[in-house]
């Protein structure tokens, strides 16, 4: 389904011009001279061939990166559609590609880490063993396009780079104009046509993505299918699996539209602790929303897929590596090695694809029995990994372990099926052992295959080990020790969990009723999310969005209120645990955390109302306003504003030597800019956010959500020099 723009239809005519939307993000402008696109939101090219699009001639870049959690220039299938489906590789075209200077040295930069992979001189950088090198090398070579003399084409000959100059840049009879930011006009002559991308608030996929309506249930081992198409399926998502383990997430690859997707399966992101990636392309690897957790994820993969990826996000957003390196944590593999990660064993394994790329085999022991989940993974057909192999391209290593996933037995084999120039072949897993054999990349199976394996389709679940009761118990553990801001007493815990019980919602459900008494209860949210909303008798107001690790009720049974003030509704699946509500006030109260909790649900709503922080999920609102102080001035009051704290305004007016302060600006030790201190002084009374510099500064390591907003907040500060900003890069030395 096409998501159509409220002030103009997905296809209209101006003129002798035809405006397309392709998807929220994108804009496709047509006439006699040519195809221009502009904006290159995820998967804009399910956009064009669902409006039935088979051709353009030039890109525009967009000025915005970045927008409602993903990035807006992924150029990675929009150029294989212009080779392609287009047939501009066979006509021997170029596409032209348009954008400022320096965005071009990104888009450059990153399409040639996505599509060749490393340089030699990167892997000997990064100490990969030769003889993988090699291989990996020799692969990319092997599966690169190449002329009709069967010479490599470099990245630079499928594309006219052609940079704004003085804001115009002329194809033909066709001129482009950069007006302002994201606003640009394409004119002929004297007719012009505006394209403003700042319309498209949000970014959406082009398909519809149908949402689970009852909750499913954690298991000890299993995946959720979040998509198992290709990037050239119009109507499904591509490729990526959520591997739940012991009632935790482990995302395989991550898939465009993340946040999306696992808000449809009912998947908090509080439930994500860990990615494997498997390798860059841009199907399995849109990485930008994991900037935006709450939390650190671990990224496991190898160093060289590690490095490579950072770098890709870094030449998307136009930061430097480093920075982009700071939301992460690397956890290393190494093929042919064993990582025992928390109980999950994990073992790596190349494969053969056309830049470096893994997948791996899960297994857990569960009752003495070994549960086995292999992902092979992108890769070519083993008949021509074994032509490979025979020319001295693929080391024997390789093909034995890859002939070897096809035929052993594992509870689940999930496989590369897509039968194209670099991916799998449905006969390759005909002699496997396998329990079940899952199929992704793949639309549909010919007769010979469909009674034999199934395909990854979104929303499916694979379990192989059933969950029970017990697996909701570390969960809980976590989530009221990050409520409280310290390891929970282990006698309250038992105290808790000895009377607590595991309700499920479906999607819509209402969990909570505005007005109606509390029923003694206190509740978890454990899975899904959900919506706190209030009806003022004429309107109804959303007053927060909820997660799993949210609990809901606590302030009732601290403050003594008898009744809820608001409705709770579920807006996934959701599971909660529900707890007395005596036993949680008498910890409360017995471990002397009232008055620290009434304090901490005081700065929640201040927190939420700054400016600086209206993009942050409720989770790390709750982790700030465990770090927050509150200071008041009286009218008249005056004090010594020093580099300890950060400081924002949150309510009346202040002054800091003698400059009115804004509720939009920030003083004191500021995060990546030049510290403003001295008196600050009140006439009518204010109210001052004061959070520790040091604490701060800890919490944003710890939280990509927050370290990611506070520095898109100072890159909007025209007057501040950041040095994280990723200057003009060459697309083959970018040191």
């Amino acid at each position: 389904m096409a998501i159509k723009h409220p002030q103009f239809p997905a296809s209209a005519y101006v003129g002798d011009s035809t405006l397309i939307q392709p998807c929220l993000g994108s804009r496709l402008y047509e006439d006699d001279h040519g195809s221009i696109l502009v904006g290159q939101p995820p998967e804009v090219l399910k956009g064009l061939l669902l409006h039935g699009v088979n051709n353009f001639d030039t890109l525009v870049l967009p000025d915005i990166k970045e927008k409602g959690g993903s990035l807006t220039n992924n150029l990675e299938f929009p150029l294989y559609f212009f080779l392609f489906v287009a047939n501009g590789l066979s006509e021997g075209r170029r596409l032209n590609l348009v954008g400022e200077d320096e965005d071009l040295s990104h888009a450059l930069r990153l399409l040639q880490i996505a599509l060749f992979g490393p340089s030699r001189e990167e892997l000997t950088n990064w100490n990969t063993e030769i003889e993988l090198a090699n291989e990996w090398l020799a692969a990319s070579e092997e599966l690169a396009l190449k002329d009709q003399d069967c010479k490599l084409i470099p990245l630079e000959d499928f594309f006219n780079l052609l940079p704004f100059e003085d804001g115009k840049v002329k194809i033909g009879e066709q001129t482009i104009t950069h007006v302002a930011e994201d606003v640009f006009d394409i004119g002929i002559g004297n007719k012009n046509t505006r394209f403003d991308l700042n319309e498209d608030v949000a970014i959406e996929p082009p398909y519809q993505v149908a949402p689970d309506y009852v909750p499913g249930g954690l298991v000890k081992m299993g995946i959720e299918v979040l998509g198992g198409a290709s990037g050239f399926t119009p109507t499904e998502p591509c490729t990526g699996l959520a591997l739940c383990y012991n009632g935790e997430y482990l995302l395989i690859d991550c898939i465009p539209f993340l946040d999306q997707h696992l808000f449809a399966r009912g998947i908090s992101k509080n439930q994500v602790a860990a990615i494997f990636l498997t390798h860059l392309h841009d199907d399995h690897s849109s990485l930008f929303p994991l900037l935006l957790m709450p939390h650190q994820v671990d990224l496991i993969t190898t160093r060289e897929i590690f490095y490579m990826a950072m770098e890709k996000i870094a030449c998307g957003l136009g930061w430097t590596a480093e920075a982009v390196q700071e939301h992460f944590n690397l956890v290393e593999v190494r093929p042919g090695e064993r990582l025992n990660y928390f109980g999950l064993t994990i073992d790596t394994h190349v494969t053969v694809h056309s830049i470096p790329t893994v997948g791996a085999t899960f297994s857990t022991i569960n009752r003495g029995i070994e549960r086995t989940l292999c992902v092979v993974g992108d890769n070519h057909s083993m008949s021509a990994i074994h032509y490979m192999n025979r020319r001295g391209l693929v080391r024997n290593s390789t093909v034995k372990k890859l002939d070897q996933l096809y035929t052993d037995r594992f509870s689940l084999l999930v496989a590369d099926g897509g039968a194209g120039a670099i991916h799998g072949d449905p006969a390759d897993a005909i002699q496997s052992a396998s329990d079940r054999v899952v199929f992704m990349h793949v639309e549909k199976l010919t007769n010979e295959f469909n009674t034999t394996f199934s395909l990854a389709t979104s929303g499916k679940r694979y379990t192989i080990l059933e969950g029970d009761p017990a697996i909701y118990t570390s969960q809980i553990n976590h989530y009221l020790t990050a409520w409280l801001g310290r390891p929970f007493p282990n006698r309250w815990m038992r105290s808790l969990l000895a009377e607590e019980e595991i309700r499920r919602y479906n999607t819509d459900d209402v969990i909570l009723v505005q007005d109606s008494s509390t029923r003694g209860y206190v509740y978890l949210i454990l899975t899904g999310y959900a919506d706190v909303v209030q009806h003022d008798g004429k309107q109804l107001h959303l007053e927060a969005k909820l997660q799993a690790g949210d609990i809901l009720g606590e302030m009732v049974v601290i403050t003594g209120a008898g009744t809820r003030n608001a409705s709770v509704v579920a807006k996934t699946p959701v599971t909660l645990c529900v707890f007395a509500e005596e036993t949680f006030k008498s910890f409360i109260v017995a471990e002397g955390f009232q008055d620290k909790l009434l304090k901490q649900w005081s700065f929640r709503p201040a927190i939420a109302r700054q400016p600086q922080f209206n993009q942050l999920s409720s989770t790390v609102y709750e982790k700030l306003s465990q770090i927050a102080e509150a200071k008041s001035l009286e009218a008249g009051d005056a004090f010594e504003l020093t580099e300890t704290h950060w400081c924002l305004l949150s309510e009346g007016n202040a002054t800091l030597n003698g400059q009115s302060m804004s509720p939009y600006e920030d003083y004191g030790r500021r995060p990546f800019a030049a510290a403003i201190t001295g008196p600050v002084t009140s006439r009518d009374g204010a109210k001052l956010l004061m959070i520790n510099f040091r604490r701060l500064d800890s919490l944003r390591l710890e939280c990509p959500q927050l370290n990611y907003y506070l520095r898109k907040m100072r890159m909007k500060d025209s007057n501040q020099l950041v040095d994280w900003r990723l200057g003009k890069v060459d697309i083959l030395n970018p040191s």
